[in-house]
């Protein structure tokens, strides 16, 4: 397969810089500062949306070479093995994470958010407005899913 080259688009400054400590992300606070080579008005009109989806990528993490195997969830015995599409962290392939946000203000260049899990320094790949239309609407998720992330995203 051929591979490709991503550049990041901005930074995530937030008071998270442990990435092991992986719960409590709901009341988070990030600033996300995008890259001047996109101008003073790249976030123009983001703020009449509530929602903001960013990818990043994990660069704190190793690349895995070999995801063949299913493995319990984050590690937990007592959660089910999953192959590595199954879940969201960061020991994944190509290592990119995403995350829907709220979005409390923008300024300039200087996008400000509540509930993006990843750590201070973070890269930022891309931005896009979270709309209604592109939401699915009957999503199904095993009872183990819901009990794990009780934790994840509670302030």
């Amino acid at each position: 397969m051929a591979s490709f080259e991503i550049t990041p688009i901005g930074t995530v400054r937030n008071n998270r810089t442990d990435v092991q400590h992986t719960d409590d992300w709901g009341a988070v606070r990030s600033t996300i500062t995008v890259d001047e080579r996109f101008g003073e008005a790249c976030l123009q009109g983001l703020e009449g949306f509530s929602h903001v989806e960013v990818l990043f990528v994990f660069d704190r993490f190793p690349e895995h070479d070999d995801h063949r195997e299913p493995r319990p969830y984050r590690g937990r015995s007592d959660l089910p093995p999953v192959g590595v599409f199954a879940g969201r962290g960061p020991r994944r392939p190509n290592r990119i994470g995403v995350t829907s946000c709220a979005i409390e203000s923008v300024r300039g260049r200087e996008l400000t958010v509540v509930g993006l899990d990843a750590v201070s320094g973070t890269p930022v790949v891309d931005l896009k407005p979270t709309m209604e239309e592109f939401r699915p609407v009957d999503i199904r998720q095993p009872e183990w899913v819901s009990r794990l992330m009780s934790e994840y995203f509670q302030p």
